[in-house]
């Protein structure tokens, strides 16, 4: 049955292997649960479900981890409804915990001037690490669309990255002269001494000559801020990018589509950093802050 709905996360629900992986862990978690009190699939309802979630909030488990729980039960329950395995549907009597969304860490406009202005890179891997980070500042992407990137993506002539994001939805985001120039040095210099019989058509190349990981190119964005005095992460260049988006001038719509989120409740948390930003300034400029 997990294999059967494992298909269904992915061919169906468009769902990302990482989102599979973690959906089956906590359904592997929840059989357990079941089984230790002499239940399956067909019994799954609200009772059995919350006892579960609470002994997984017992045992100090993070409101985003049950939130993730509630969300795989929920997709596993309408999955057994619709293939007959459930006479009705509990996943919509289980409410998740409110999630509390904490603003943001990212880079001010100066820190990012000075990460990105760093001196030449020298070796294929210092090459690929630069490109990295002036890709995913400029686009905004995720790392995993980072890495998910292939050659025919990026569009010279338009000075665009095509991406494939969550949910296989497929956008066009702009990429600025300074990424272009690192991109550009990365395939000039960096790639040809990387590539190997197996890379394809992956822009990104790991040590191997394979598609560059995710976990890799985390190490690189790590190792590219640190060298510059940085401290920041793959989602806080995404984050800065928005936030200075924003500050810029930029409507909250534009953002929407350039982060590829579906809803504009996920990028309204950008508007409160740059409220954040704006009473900062008002107390400090305001003659009567």
């Amino acid at each position: 049955m997990l294999d059967r709905f494992a298909a269904y996360l992915s061919g169906e629900l468009g769902r990302s292997p990482h989102t599979v992986r973690g959906y089956l862990a906590d359904l592997r978690s929840l059989l357990t649960h079941l089984e230790s009190r002499g239940h399956g699939w067909e019994d799954l309802d609200v009772p059995l479900v919350r006892g579960w979630l609470s002994r997984a909030r017992d045992a100090g488990a993070s409101r985003a981890t049950v939130a993730r729980r509630v969300a795989a039960v929920r997709a596993l329950t309408r999955f057994l409804y619709r293939e007959g395995a459930l006479d009705t549907d509990p996943g919509p009597q289980l409410a998740g915990p409110a999630q509390q969304r904490a603003l943001p860490a990212v880079l001010d406009e100066r820190q990012a001037d000075t990460a990105l202005s760093r001196g030449s890179a020298e070796t294929p891997t210092d090459l690929r690490r630069r490109a990295v980070v002036e890709a995913l500042y400029a686009t905004g992407v995720r790392v995993a669309e980072l890495c998910a990137l292939d050659l025919a993506d990026v569009d010279r002539e338009r000075d665009t990255v095509r991406v494939l994001g969550k949910g296989s939805k497929e956008r066009t985001v702009p990429v600025g002269g300074p990424a272009l120039e690192a991109l550009d040095a990365w395939l000039s210099g960096g790639r040809p001494e990387m590539a190997a019989p197996g890379s394809g058509a992956a822009l990104f190349l790991g040590a191997r000559g394979g598609r560059l990981g995710v976990r890799q190119a985390r190490e690189d964005v790590h190792a590219y801020l640190r060298a510059a005095g940085v401290d920041g992460t793959p989602h806080g260049l995404r984050h800065s990018a928005a936030t200075h988006l924003l500050n810029g001038g930029a409507d909250l719509r534009s953002v929407q589509e350039f982060l590829g989120h579906a809803s504009p409740r996920s990028t309204q948390i950008y508007t409160h950093v740059s409220v954040e930003r704006l009473r900062d300034t008002y107390r400090q400029a305001h003659p009567r802050a």
